[in-house]
């Protein structure tokens, strides 16, 4: 049985302090991009959300890539 995993969609989320609660601890605020190129290097996508965290109002504690596949039977 052959299986392959074919990439589908790439996401870029940037995840910003947000404030603290009432216990004192740091909240965060997710800021999702879709349709990024799937073969976008590391490298582009923080050159990217580096130009964007300027035009945020909030510090930007992480960069993150998530890649979707499709898991079929061949």
């Amino acid at each position: 049985m052959a299986v392959t995993a074919d990439k589908i969609n790439t996401q870029l989320q940037l995840v910003f302090e947000n404030g603290v609660d009432d216990e004192g601890n740091v909240t965060y605020r997710r800021k999702t991009f879709g349709n990024v190129k799937m073969d976008a290097t590391a490298d582009e996508l923080y050159q990217v959300a580096v130009s964007l965290e300027s035009l945020q109002q909030h510090l930007l504690s992480t960069i993150e890539k998530t890649d979707r596949s499709l898991i079929v039977d061949l």
